[in-house]
């Protein structure tokens, strides 16, 4: 029988530096989907709140900060990052593990904004996306989670399958704007 190896979504592709930004994985703990029972949604938010310091996050918004952090992820659905998900919200809502599912990525640095515009057809400057900010769009070609989690950070998620193609996208916006200077 074959010794199967655990290995992260961006093993050996990260990290990664051009010019001023820096591409990292990010080990985000555990990452479960919490999509709240019918009419549970306030009793939700304040089972997390009691148990992880944080509220289930409104419409494009995370709450929590690294280590415990939940962020939106559609209409009635948040992925909760970090810690294990408290008994008690399994009374309030449905609890997937997706732990394995996602690549995980900062990109950090004073030109991600820059990096980001070439790819991604939101406005993501500071004075429109702020810390907390949270969007579901596409990334290039593909569907990402991206969220401002500092003044020049951004937390980058998407399927654990197309990790290899988001470093690469990523590394070329960096090398286009590193280019210029």
């Amino acid at each position: 029988m074959d010794n199967l190896i655990a290995k992260s979504p961006c093993d050996g592709l990260l990290p990664l530096t051009v010019g001023t930004v820096t591409l990292s994985e990010e080990d985000a703990g555990e990452v479960h989907s919490l999509a709240p029972f019918k009419g549970q949604d306030k009793a939700l938010s304040e089972a997390m709140k009691t148990a992880h310091g944080m509220a289930f996050p409104a419409a494009n918004r995370a709450t929590g900060k690294a280590g415990a952090r939940a962020v939106w992820f559609g209409p009635a659905q948040a992925m909760l990052m970090g810690p294990a998900p408290d008994a008690a919200l399994a009374d309030h809502a449905a609890i997937v593990d997706q732990s394995d599912a996602w690549a995980i990525v900062r990109l950090e640095g004073d030109a991600a904004e820059a990096v980001l515009a070439r790819l991604v057809p939101l406005d993501l400057r500071v004075a429109q996306f702020k810390r907390g900010h949270t969007a579901r769009s596409l990334l290039f070609h593909m569907t990402a989670s991206i969220t401002r989690v500092g003044e020049n950070a951004f937390q980058i998620m998407v399927f654990r399958s197309m990790a290899e193609s988001l470093v690469h996208d990523l590394k070329r916006a960096m090398e286009g704007v590193a280019a210029r200077g």
